[in-house]
């Protein structure tokens, strides 16, 4: 049976669940999975080991909770470049929201998706897969848009949608590792509109 690990009635948390996720989604971004101890994350949290199990669950579904916390806030550049109108304005958007997204003061620098995923043992097996469906999702979505584009006559006929999608990711990826080795905003707006100097990258 599981345990229910909701507070019991009558009795607040007595703290913002959303705030401290947001400092725990801060932690695994910083330090990834494995270099996130649960001291780190309680301590940053502001709540006790006992809180955090009850509001949040183990160290697994904390992860889970601070990677959507991540998708629906600073990744969220992601399902808005989709929306664009024309497919390259969609590589430029989804692009620009990487360099924006790992060079923000207020945030760790690089990617959570790429910073949460160093070096994670056997123990974070729940977080490795979750990362990787993830990116994979974000591929997806890039894909679906690039054969719709395709679809509607805004790509040529020749243009791969699956190969711009892992394009655009790879390179996307590529700028937050940059990031979290030091490379400030400029130059990585200037890798990415390197990056799509001769678009759309038909078949040969």
């Amino acid at each position: 049976m599981q345990e229910d690990r909701r507070p019991p009635v009558g009795r607040p948390r007595g703290f913002d669940a959303d705030a401290a996720l947001e400092r725990a989604m801060r932690v695994f971004w910083e330090r990834g999975y494995d270099g996130a101890s649960l001291t780190d994350l309680t301590e940053a949290m502001g709540i006790t080991k006992t809180s955090m199990y009850r509001a949040f669950g183990n160290k697994d579904e904390l992860f889970l909770k601070a990677l959507a916390h991540y998708d629906q806030g600073p990744a969220a550049y992601g399902r808005r470049a989709v929306t664009e109108p024309a497919a390259q304005a969609v590589a430029k958007a989804f692009l620009d929201g990487s360099v924006r997204t790992t060079t923000q003061p207020d945030w760790p620098s690089g990617c959570f998706g790429v910073q949460g995923a160093l070096a994670i043992s056997d123990l974070g097996s729940a977080a490795h897969h979750a990362l990787a469906a993830w990116r994979n999702d974000g591929r997806a979505l890039l894909q679906n848009r690039f054969q719709q584009a395709v679809n509607e006559k805004d790509l040529p006929e020749s243009a791969d949608a699956a190969r711009l999608a892992r394009y655009v990711m790879t390179v996307a990826f590529g700028i937050a590792v940059q990031a979290a080795s030091g490379l400030n905003r400029e130059e990585l707006q200037e890798i990415a509109d390197t990056a799509l100097v001769g678009w759309p990258f038909t078949r040969p």
